[in-house]
């Protein structure tokens, strides 16, 4: 199989399985999408999913967020991983996107990456599912699977989101990273054997 027949059986085959891609991080507009993904780091959806449904009661914009101290914000995050550092750039998060953007949330990767806690991965996501852009955050199960299915020979998620930008065409890369995402968790688990991966099977099975 070519690298453009093994593009094209991903995208058949993840289209069968996932006809619909939900979020996986509950959210209610940019801004909660952009901390839930923030949140996200180093840590489950499905923590961070029992984690804000408290946060966003108190601090569901920048302006209640910024009046919070860092030790409450902490207080609402502490079964999240990296707390300290995550109430402290949510914070600070919410303080600049109202000194700098009047508490909206900016549509560019700029002024996005330029706000504490927010990395390409996470501007990327805010982009694509918060506002429609074009976008394909890259995180460890895509990495993964893509140079899996040898779709990739990139060292990191940066040369791995150039590959799969560069191999599938720009109006599915919104619902195609959702994808993968899903059968990485499903099919082909990091700690797991890939019995289930069918994807890689139906590949370079001889």
């Amino acid at each position: 199989m070519t690298k453009k027949q093994r593009a094209e059986l991903v995208q058949i085959e993840l289209d069968k399985l996932y006809p619909t891609t939900p979020i996986p991080l509950d959210h209610t507009d940019p801004y909660t999408l952009m901390v839930a993904v923030a949140l996200s780091a180093q840590t489950t959806d499905k923590k961070v999913n029992q984690v804000t449904p408290d946060l966003f009661a108190v601090a569901g914009t920048p302006q209640r967020m910024a009046k919070l101290e860092e030790f409450e914000i902490k207080e609402l995050i502490k079964e999240i991983g990296l707390s300290n550092t995550k109430a402290k750039n949510l914070k600070k998060m919410a303080e600049l996107l109202l000194e700098r953007h009047n508490g909206i949330v900016p549509q560019t990767y700029e002024e996005l990456e330029a706000l504490p806690g927010v990395g390409h991965k996470t501007a990327s996501v805010v982009m694509s599912q918060g506002f429609g852009f074009p976008a394909f955050p890259v995180d460890t199960h895509i990495h993964r699977l893509m140079t899996q299915w040898k779709l990739t020979s990139g060292k990191n998620v940066v040369e791995t989101e150039r590959d799969a930008k560069n191999l599938f065409p720009e109006d599915v890369w919104n619902k195609l990273h959702l994808q993968i995402i899903f059968y990485g968790r499903e099919y082909s688990p990091a700690r797991g054997k890939g019995e289930k991966d069918f994807i890689t099977k139906m590949m370079f099975e001889k």
